[in-house]
């Protein structure tokens, strides 16, 4: 199969403006674009799909720019239901700077289809207010604008005009890169379709209809319980790792359902479409090794947080599950047990209290039958039914752990 043909085997094309004309332009290099707008000072794993589109483009040959939104952060893609709360200057353009930093460790910006970092504040900021009405505003009637869906969504509970003029805005983006560097195409998620189209839209209105330009759309990844994907216990999983550390982001992936591993695959593995069908052979031969969860979780595991942070997911991971956490660091045990229940104790609590007051057990009986089960390890060993919880014999004097069976971990810490 042709790169087009494999991107759709993937499910990464929902919508083209000119699927054939696209088909025929691909026959050359292309330039494209996706933006990213600086909300915040990281993405996150449900950005992953479109920077990664941006890598297999290049990795096809063609000239990937990703676009940091230092302007059309500023407004804000109107939402669903409600209004954003507007940046100041200063917010958007470090947030920007991060999102750059982080793009930059997916694209390659050598060679002779070396990618391009830019940001759109650079034409958008130094635009009036008079130029932006007369040059562009004016290209669209209200009616049209109304019909896309991110405006049409918004009319029952109101949408501001500052949210109203996104779509031109970003349509603005996709003109100036056109007509400056010679870009042919947008790619984004399906949410994306109208703003791309309106892009296309322009381009033809100022240029004319011989400006061959595309809008390429990508379905938003579901997952098939319903639930909203790219959040782990209700929070996002970030590609930032001093927000989601190596480990936290290595079991995200680890933890996928079955239903929904192989679609994870093809959308964001860069492993050949071969071995993508392999790995889903063994997940039908044998599940239970989970070799296609393992395999997309060392994959972007590496690519985000490089082989280092990989390394040191895997030993958290191995040593939790099947090791002494003696043998991690104190920094490997904080990664590692980040998200685990947090109590503070007294110095000097006795096991059976620290078990009730921690949770652990919902009564002292319960706690001495765990103790005399052998349920129970503190910081490693075994804990004895008079075992004492001491601040000097925790971890660099600041915790202890706590392990309830196999699998449940439990961080204590003290109190004056």
């Amino acid at each position: 199969m042709d790169f087009l043909e494999e991107l759709q085997w993937r499910g990464l094309v929902k919508d083209v403006t000119d699927l054939e004309g696209l088909r025929e332009r691909m026959k050359t290099r292309m330039m494209l674009y996706c933006g990213f707008d600086p909300t915040a000072d990281s993405l996150h794993v449900g950005h992953l799909q479109q920077v990664l589109l941006l890598r297999r483009w290049q990795n096809a040959g063609h000239i990937p720019v990703a676009l940091s939104g230092g302007g059309t952060g500023m407004i804000g893609d109107p939402r669903p239901t409600t209004e954003r709360k507007l940046l100041t200057i200063e917010e958007t353009q470090y947030n920007a700077e991060c999102i750059k930093n982080q793009l930059a460790k997916f694209l390659s910006f050598e060679g002779d289809n070396a990618a391009v970092m830019i940001n759109n504040y650079d034409w958008l900021g130094p635009m009036t207010l008079l130029e932006f009405l007369r040059d562009y505003g004016k290209l669209f009637n209200v009616a049209y604008m109304l019909q896309k869906d991110t405006i049409k969504k918004r009319l029952d509970s109101g949408i501001s005009f500052t949210e109203f003029s996104y779509t031109i805005l970003q349509a603005i983006d996709f003109y100036i890169m056109h007509r400056d560097m010679g870009l042919d195409a947008q790619i984004g998620g399906s949410d994306q379709w109208g703003n791309l189209v309106t892009g296309v839209e322009m381009i033809r209105k100022i240029m004319g209809d011989q400006e061959k330009v595309f809008g390429i759309t990508s379905p938003l990844i579901t997952k098939s319980d319903g639930s909203k994907f790219g959040k782990s216990e209700g929070k996002n999983v970030w590609l930032d790792p001093k927000r989601t550390n190596a480990y936290e982001f290595y079991q995200f992936w680890l933890n996928t359902p079955d239903a929904d591993i192989i679609d994870y695959l093809k959308r964001l593995s860069l492993r050949t479409p071969e071995e993508i069908m392999a790995l889903e052979e063994s997940m039908k031969a044998a599940p239970e090794k989970r070799e296609a969860q393992k395999a997309l979780a060392e994959e972007l595991t590496a690519i985000v947080h490089g082989q280092e942070g990989l390394a040191k997911a895997l030993k958290i991971t191995d040593t939790l599950f099947n090791g002494s956490i003696k043998d991690l660091t104190v920094e490997e045990l904080k990664d590692g047990l980040n998200e685990a229940p947090r109590t503070q104790i007294a110095d000097g609590t006795g096991i059976i209290d620290a078990l009730v007051e921690a949770g652990v057990a919902k009564s002292k009986s319960e706690a001495r039958t765990l103790l005399k089960q052998g349920s129970i390890q503190v910081n490693g060993d075994r804990a004895a039914m008079d075992a004492v919880l001491e601040k000097k014999a925790a971890f660099d004097g600041e915790f202890s752990i706590i392990r309830k069976g196999k699998r449940n971990w439990f961080l204590l810490t003290f109190g004056e």
